[in-house]
């Protein structure tokens, strides 16, 4: 007892760190930490409140490059090896520029990387081989056709879509629902199947889904976590995942 006791003088294990931007609506800080390793920790901000329903428009507020370069510098303190922007619409609504825009933006603001929810996104479905993919969305139609559009620019075709239309309170939605949403967008001819949205709770139905459709299928946060542990050379915590399981998994 007394050696463990003198050893917990010397503080916790040391830590590494991903700073993450999410929107200001975000609930599911808990999901992200669900793919976090033990030795990783996560540093998370908000971008500020903007009262407008979750549509284009919100989209892209919460992608302001002004804003997005102030949250990146007050994640610099505690030192993160990656700065994470964990917000699929933020990060497509402006098209492959745009995406591309606020990783430069996070770089020049100080981030040592960084990755974005929509590019972490197209990295996953090379790295899969996969470039037929059907999309399951909470979105308004408009803004579902808009992720169509940046996997379209990235010679990603989008063979099926389904989407459930809401305005707001995404987080809510129960994962009996998700389930259908995406059983009813997959097709025989997609190679996997992404669930959009940071938002939309989904850790514990990939597996499951997976197993059902025999096809992977990628998630908003599986994705955004899975892209900042590579750059950190480390893999996600994701038993049962196909996407957390790839010999690939790392960058290293």
């Amino acid at each position: 007892m007394a050696a463990e006791f003198l050893g917990a003088w010397g503080g916790p294990p040391p830590q590494r760190g991903i700073g993450v931007i999410a929107p200001y609506d975000l609930a599911l800080d808990r999901e992200l930490w669900r793919w976090t390793p033990p030795e990783v920790s996560l540093h998370v901000t908000r971008t500020p409140y903007v009262p407008v329903p979750v549509t284009t428009e919100q989209a892209g507020l919460v992608a302001d490059e002004e804003m997005v370069r102030g949250v990146t510098r007050d994640l610099l303190v505690p030192e993160p090896e990656v700065v994470a922007y964990a917000c699929t619409s933020g990060s497509f609504v402006a098209g492959a520029g745009g995406e591309r825009a606020l990783l430069e933006v996070m770089l020049a603001a100080g981030a040592p990387a960084a990755v974005t929810t929509s590019g972490a996104l197209v990295d996953a479905l090379w790295v899969l081989g996969a470039d037929r993919v059907a999309v399951a969305t909470p979105y308004v139609v408009e803004m579902t056709a808009l992720l169509e559009v940046f996997l379209g620019e990235h010679g990603i075709d989008v063979v099926a879509s389904a989407g459930l239309g809401l305005p707001g309170e995404i987080w809510k939605v129960p994962y009996r629902r998700v389930v259908e949403m995406v059983r009813a967008a997959d097709r025989p001819d997609a190679e996997a199947v992404f669930v959009s949205c940071t938002n939309l709770p989904t850790y514990d139905i990939i597996g499951p889904l997976e197993q059902e459709l025999g096809k992977p299928v990628l998630t908003a946060n599986q994705v955004t976590m899975w892209a900042a542990l590579r750059l950190m050379g480390l893999r996600a915590a994701a038993d049962g995942q196909f996407l957390g399981g790839l010999a690939d998994a790392s960058a290293a």
